[in-house]
């Protein structure tokens, strides 16, 4: 099998596995990351099986199902990892596991190294979340793909979201008349409060730079006059 993944590899234009690399152009024309290795780190899996997933999608479109397999054990490397690998390896040259989807072969994947410790990492880094510098969609966005899987829902996922946005946002959301009842209102008022209030600071440092330029020009007329 280590040899069909090989060849499998070359047909789609890898050297090898690594996350920095992009798949070639076999499908679509159009660059796609291919996954970083996974060590069987349960904190990583989801990530892991989300960038394998997008990537057969975009590039693996037409193989069967054992190549599509046998692609996201090249990347299947090192810790815990190796062991499972093996045996799943062994498993389906011999026939005792078949997958009809590669889907079921990712549940199996989750199972074996997510599972409730995947849950508790995500939550705790939930937990763990600011806003800090970046923007209210940056902020959104990080804190939906950590929301997946994390246990966190309703109220409790709502209150974790106004702890982690910064407070200016959070006291002018507390304060409207209309109050927010689900994370989606809270998504899309906090994002339309942040861009408002970063052009706001825009518009205002572009006038305050036109009166310091307005009021050199004025003085330098002022110096030209008594001259």
């Amino acid at each position: 099998m280590q040899a069909q993944i090989q060849a499998l590899l070359v047909v789609q234009g890898g050297t090898g596995a690594g996350g920095a690399e992009t798949g070639s152009n076999v499908g679509p024309h159009m660059e796609v990351a291919k996954p970083a290795i996974f060590n069987g780190e349960a904190g990583k899996v989801g990530g892991f099986i989300t960038a394998c997933r997008l990537f057969i999608r975009m590039k693996l479109r037409g193989t069967t199902v054992e190549e599509q397999m046998q692609w996201v054990l090249s990347y299947v490397q090192g810790g815990s990892a190796d062991v499972w690998k093996e045996n799943v390896m062994e498993e389906l040259e011999s026939g005792e596991i078949e997958y009809e989807t590669v889907e079921e072969f990712f549940t199996s994947l989750r199972k074996e190294f997510g599972g409730g410790e995947e849950k508790s990492v995500k939550a705790a880094e939930l937990r763990r979340m600011e806003q800090g510098g970046k923007t209210m969609e940056e902020y959104v966005q990080e804190f939906k793909r950590t929301a997946r899987g994390s246990g966190y829902e309703g109220r409790l996922l709502i209150e974790e979201f106004k702890r982690g946005m910064n407070g200016g946002i959070g006291r002018k959301l507390m304060e409207a008349e209309n109050l927010l009842t689900s994370i989606e209102q809270w998504y899309r008022r906090a994002t339309a409060l942040d861009r408002n209030w970063r052009e706001s600071r825009r518009e205002e440092e572009r006038l305050r730079g036109k009166k310091e330029v307005g009021g050199g020009a004025s003085k330098q007329e002022q110096k030209q006059s008594l001259l």
